[in-house]
């Protein structure tokens, strides 16, 4: 019987190459501009442009799995990120690399929203915070992989190698969701009847939305813009990306071992 640890590194992996394929384009974001004739715009465009589809289908998202289930709308998501890099590996058309990153960004969206949800079907109530900062961590450890692989990659073999080492990365994934993953036996706690949510949840729930939004915009523009400012500099391509990828390696490392500490349960009234 596989433990929960297994299943979790499982989605660790497949949410790590959700990550690697974001960042396949800022970490060799030169070499993007040369081979597409892109400006630093365009980039950012293509970047953003993944995470988009995250806009419209987060809320149905959760909605599609309930219907067709969890597993299986997670295997349709990353065979979509896998479509999505294909598109943009075969060909350097502007259009179909628009393309392919909305089709890699749906597929994508599809894991973020139902793998945290997978997690918490594991892991509720026994080590829930160290599992999920586990799992958090899974998104700046794919972005630093990227960071260190993908420069020296696409210098030394072109960017059709680049394509290719992310969608290798996807498969793996895809292969450990297909025959490792399985649903818990057990029902998850609060797997019950569904209730309305106060208007005290609601902005809590807004609240932390919105922390981790701004959290992740400031993040996003270390890793996005980072390895181009430094080329510019005078830096190579695998120095740049090796240089930013610190910062990753350092949240990386470091939030699992915060979320760790025992906390009092009347900590917060201290403050």
């Amino acid at each position: 019987m596989r433990s929960r640890w297994t299943i979790l590194a499982v989605l660790f992996v497949a949410r790590a190459a959700m990550a690697f394929q974001f960042q396949s384009v800022g970490a060799v974001a030169p070499l993007v501009s040369d081979s597409l004739g892109a400006s630093l715009a365009d980039i950012g465009i293509l970047i953003g442009l993944n995470l988009a589809p995250g806009l419209a289908l987060a809320l149905p998202g959760a909605t599609i799995g309930r219907r067709y289930g969890d597993k299986a709308t997670v295997l349709a998501g990353l065979l979509m990120m896998l479509a999505g890099e294909m598109l943009m590996t075969g060909s350097t058309s502007w259009s179909l690399q628009i393309g392919g990153r909305l089709i890699g960004g749906t597929g994508g969206v599809l894991l973020n929203v139902l793998m945290t949800k997978m997690v918490v079907d594991w892991f509720a109530g026994r080590e829930i915070a160290t599992a999920m900062a586990i799992y958090i961590n899974s998104w700046p450890a794919g972005i630093a992989i990227a960071l260190i692989l993908l420069p020296a990659i696409g210098t030394t073999l072109g960017m059709t190698a680049v394509g290719i080492a992310v969608s290798v990365l996807i498969i793996v994934g895809l292969g450990l969701m297909a025959f490792v993953y399985r649903a818990p036996e057990v029902s998850p706690a609060g797997g019950g009847e569904r209730c309305g949510i106060s208007a005290g949840t609601s902005c809590a729930v807004i609240a932390a939305g919105l922390i981790w939004c701004l959290y992740n915009v400031g993040f996003a523009m270390v890793f996005s813009f980072g390895p181009s400012m430094l080329v510019e500099r005078g830096g190579s391509n695998a120095a740049a990306g090796s240089t930013i990828s610190v910062v990753l390696w350092l949240a990386t490392l470091s939030v699992p071992w915060v979320a760790s500490w025992p906390i009092a349960p009347n900590a917060a009234a201290r403050f």
